[in-house]
């Protein structure tokens, strides 16, 4: 499946499934030497088995499941927007490892080909099961949509809050962040790109 832009280097053992128990132990070691080095250290009782709940949740966070999507001819030639609005994600922040969430708007206007509803909301949570920034996670969606299914437009509407904001540095909560990626007649046709605002709710 084609990624548009590069991917945070993750390593293969990871990326193409769990991380082994060697590089879970391994991983856990290095967990407790760092909570240890910031000032907390990890032989209390209550904190002994942080380094491998922290370790087990990262792996779950940044290991992307398979993801295949099978796609269909546009027999009965629908040619209108397709969209689906309101699909929640969650990611991980690659600057800071901390998690950033929202929502995202999807939509084409088929061409020769469509995919199943579900299909949209999976490709949305498969790009977002890694390390990643947020512009390039819209790009990434809207691209495997364009490269697929041939469509004549795609658009893609990204809204998150980023805890990297909220917990450190400013630390200003409820601010949204919000990129945005169009292909084909929805980057070049004005009248599309608004018919998709308007029916994704943000026209």
């Amino acid at each position: 499946m084609p990624d548009a832009g590069p991917d945070t280097p993750v390593d293969a053992r990871v990326a193409g499934g769990p991380a082994t128990e060697r590089d879970l132990v391994a991983a856990e070691l290095a967990a407790g030497e760092l909570l240890t080095a910031l000032g907390l250290p990890v032989d209390a009782p209550s904190v002994r088995a942080t380094p491998g709940r922290l370790v087990r949740a990262l792996a779950e966070m940044i290991t992307p499941g398979e993801f295949t999507a099978t796609t269909f001819p546009n027999d009965e030639g629908y040619t209108e927007l397709v969209l689906q609005t309101g699909i929640p994600f969650r990611s991980l922040c690659e600057h800071h490892m901390l998690a950033f969430s929202g929502t995202a708007h999807v939509g084409y206007l088929p061409g020769e080909r469509i995919v199943g509803l579900s299909k949209l909301a999976r490709l949305v949570q498969h790009h977002a099961a890694r390390p990643q920034v947020q512009e390039r996670l819209t790009q990434q969606i809207g691209a495997w949509l364009d490269e697929n299914l041939n469509a004549r437009g795609v658009g893609v509407v990204l809204s998150a809050e980023h805890s990297c904001m909220s917990l450190r540095g400013v630390r200003v909560s409820g601010t949204r962040t919000v990129t945005s990626a169009w292909f084909g007649a929805l980057r070049e046709e004005p009248r599309e790109r608004d018919a998709f605002l308007t029916l994704a709710g943000l026209g």
